[in-house]
């Protein structure tokens, strides 16, 4: 449990700063599964039309150096 709670802080700025990106990167990704295209297209077009793989990859990095630095 105590890795768990290394890097999942979502009082940090920086957690939901990294958070964000994961969430939509999903929410582009899974357009398939829920038909939103207008909505992904907006998401899609805020993050710059990245592709939503390299927005989960993205995310996961700052969580990843998040919970590396100590505090």
């Amino acid at each position: 449990m105590p890795t768990f709670r290394k890097y999942v802080k979502p009082t940090s700025l920086t957690w939901l700063a990294s958070a964000l990106p994961i969430l939509a990167g999903l929410f582009i990704a899974f357009e398939p599964v829920h038909h939103l295209a207008d909505w992904t297209r907006a998401v899609s077009r805020t993050f710059g039309d990245t592709s939503p793989y390299l927005l989960i990859n993205a995310g996961l990095v700052g969580i990843g150096l998040r919970g590396a630095v100590r505090v």
